[in-house]
This record gives structure tokens, sequence and C-alpha cells, in this order.
């Protein structure tokens, strides 16, 4: 059964247009997952401390449970004398009570006698005989202990919804008991590289006309890398029928299917006729004022979503890292408001004039180096057929599509590939 009619007139949207478009995406259903497969998941609801932490006070420091007006004034020269009054163990369950004028000896995480209200370190001490110690340096109510609750209280708000859990993050729901998580379930991702020209990877020797299949290598890796599954990933001839079909087979049990080739205007770009061909399938960009990658397409197909990618593996890959990226991270709860959305950032200074055309959103990788105790970003520039731009690259800036470049000495957002490589 066909789809909508899909007008094969240019739907040009900017890059700002298109992430709107994406923040309208609806996020995938909750699961549960075990807190030791939490790491890397992002929340399906904000997670609130069901008890405090710590449970019970405790000291930081190996040495005395004391009262603190018990030491006030004491030196080196007139220490404080106190009777000791036993010794807590580590892990102890402790019910006695510390008298004024008293000492109890207490390691690192041991819990505080009640009536205690700081630790003196065990380096200030000094054992006159088996029952009396002189302190010789005051200490304040609070110093070298956590009392309860003073980490984490009760009915606190830890991680709001769409957070993405990190390891101090499992760390702090472990302290609390928790076991099971409620997260987005990670979109499954098909990636298809179309081409009659584009042969398997290992194809050796390379017949003349025919190049080695790059983009499902790099956009595979590059969904992984932003908590994406990969299902389906394919090399198909330029066949409409084949590609129909595949398509229609992969929307059954993924949640986005990425074309790469056959998305711009052309004899053999057949992505818009697949679309024609998929039930209840809506066009909703074709073409992005960006450079590189302007002939881009997304669509929906029902609650699937639908990205025919450019063929040329530098332009596949950065608009996989502008435009797609995000659409996984929305379908897992986040959108672009959220801290850290998508890609590490950096300042750095630019270290060469980059040339840019009024209206379109240039996305261009930089080098970063140090120079002058500052990072300075140098411009990669190469055809967008030249996957070794990007291997330089350490990240790429953003010039806006309202600024007709950007000058030398320019601050700069350099938005990282996945660290700073190269840089020193």
């Amino acid at each position: 059964m066909a789809g909508k009619t899909v007008s094969k007139f240019l739907k040009v949207k900017s890059s700002d247009e298109v992430l709107a478009l994406i923040d309208r995406l609806h996020p995938l259903p909750a699961v549960e997952v075990e807190l030791a497969a939490a790491c890397g998941e992002v929340l399906a609801l904000s997670v609130v401390a069901p008890e405090s932490v710590p449970h019970f006070s405790r000291a930081t420091m190996d040495g005395y449970a004391v009262r603190a007006r018990d030491t006030f004034g004491a030196s080196e020269t007139l220490p404080a004398f106190l009777e000791t009054a036993g010794e807590i163990k580590m892990g102890e369950t402790v019910t006695r009570r510390l008298e004024p004028g008293t000492a109890i000896g207490v390691p690192t995480g041991g819990m505080l006698p009640e009536g205690a209200d700081a630790v003196v370190m065990v380096e200030y001490t000094y054992p006159l005989d088996d029952k009396t110690i002189e302190v010789t340096r005051p200490v304040a109510p609070g110093d070298n202990l956590l009392r309860e609750g003073e980490d984490i209280s009760v009915g606190r708000e830890l991680f709001p919804g769409g957070w993405r859990l990190r390891p101090q993050d499992v760390g702090v729901l472990a302290a609390l008991g928790v076991t099971r998580v409620a997260v987005r379930r990670r979109p499954r991702v098909a990636v298809i590289s179309t081409g009659d020209e584009v042969v398997p990877v290992g194809a050796s020797p390379v017949p003349p006309g025919k190049i080695r299949d790059i983009n499902s290598f790099t956009l595979a890796a590059q969904v992984e890398e932003a908590g994406g599954v990969i299902g389906l990933r394919k090399v198909i001839a330029d066949d409409l029928a084949l590609l129909t079909d595949v398509c229609r087979q992969a929307l059954e049990d993924h949640d986005v299917i990425m074309l790469s080739g056959g998305s711009s205007v052309g004899v053999r770009d057949y992505t818009l006729s697949i679309l024609e061909h998929l039930h209840d399938s809506e066009l909703l960009a074709h073409g992005v004022a960006v450079r590189p990658g302007k002939p881009t397409i997304l669509a929906r197909v029902g609650e699937k979503v639908f990205w025919g990618l450019p063929g040329q593996p530098v332009s596949a890959m950065m608009i996989c890292r502008a435009f797609v990226l995000p659409s996984l991270e929305r379908l897992q709860g986040r959108t672009s408001k959220h801290a850290a959305f998508a890609v590490n950032q950096l300042n750095a200074v630019l270290a060469r004039k980059v040339p840019s055309v009024h209206g379109r959103t240039d996305y261009v990788p930089v080098l970063l180096s140090s120079a002058h105790g500052r990072l300075s970003a140098e411009p990669v520039f190469g055809k967008s057929a030249m996957i070794s731009t990007l291997a330089a690259a350490d990240g790429y800036i953003i010039v806006p599509e309202h600024v007709e470049g950007l000058d030398q000495g320019t601050d700069v957002l350099v938005c990282l590939f996945s660290g700073p490589g190269k840089a020193g």
C-alpha cells in the first residue's frame, strides 16, 4: 500500500528548522534495566532518593569521636585531656552514648556514637596511659564526619528524566539501594549504503569505476557511539524495487532508517520514490541549507524516522553528526536543550579565516593544537569525497547561516568528534 504522495519539489530547511523538527519526535517507550547495565542509558523518569545517604553519622578520618566543646582551646602547649571509653569497630552498630569529657576511638567510615559531634584526627592526639589521651588541636562541630543525610537527603531529586547515566550516577543509585531503573529503549537503526559503484570493503582488487563501502562503517560507528543499536547494515545496488523492499522490511523492527546515497535530485536518486511506496510516509525536509550535506532528506514513516543522507563520505558523516545523532538522542528522551547535548565542546581560537555564504550553515572540520597557552583551531579543508579530511580533524566548528565567514583570531566553539585527539 502506497504512502502519501511525496512532492518532488525541494523542501529546503535551515539547520535550526531541522533541529526543531527533531525535537518534535516522540521518545521511545520506557523499559526497566538492571543497575549493572544502566550506565549510558537515558532515564525515562526522574529519580528521587528513597532514603538518606549516609543513613548514619560516620567518621571521615581515623581518630576519636568527641564533643567539640571538650577540645576548645587545645594546643600543643596546653592540650585537652580526655578519658578514653573504648573503640568502635568498622561495621559495628553503636548503641552507646558519648559522655562529656570522654573520647571513643573510631576508624574512617565507622559509626559515631550518640552525643559525638566531631572527630579528632589521630595525629593530633597522644595516649598518656590506657585510659587518657591528650588532644593538641581543637575541632569544631561537624569536623571530620558526615552526618546522617548530609550527602543525600531523602526525597531529593537526583536526576531528571532525559538524563544519561554516567558511572558516578550509577554509584549514587547503588548507594541508595536502587537495583532497577526505568530508561528509554535504545533506538534500533538500519544503515543502508546504496549505489551500483559501491562494493564490499573486503573487495580486492577494486574494479575500475567501483569504490569500497565507507558509509555503512562510519555511520554505524557513530550510531553506536551515540547509544543506538545497529540492526541491519547492508550495501544495496541502485534497484528501486529491491531498495523499497529492504526499507519496508527494516521498518518492521527498526526505529530509524539511514539510507546513504540517493538523496539528491537526479535520475538515479531513489529515496523519494522509496518513500512514495511506503505506507504513512511524510516528507519533512528535502535539502538542508548546510555545507557539506545539502541533499539531505528527513521523513517520517508512521512513528519511524527515515533519513536520506548524501553518498559522499564526509557529507554523510557530518550530516549524521549534526542531525541524525540528535534525532537518536531525542528518541531516547533528550532534547537540544539538555546540557552537553550530543557532543563535547571546547573553546578555541580560529587559526585561519573561514569563508562562508550568507543563508547557509557551514560545518567546518578543524584540527586542534596548543598555541600561546590557548587551543588553536586549524580548518581542515577538503572535498566531500575525501574521508581523510575527517580523519585528520579533531572536531568541527559551525558557521551560522547569517554570518559571512569567520576571521582569523575569532573565538570559536569546537564540537569534538570523540575526543581531543592529537591536540596538545
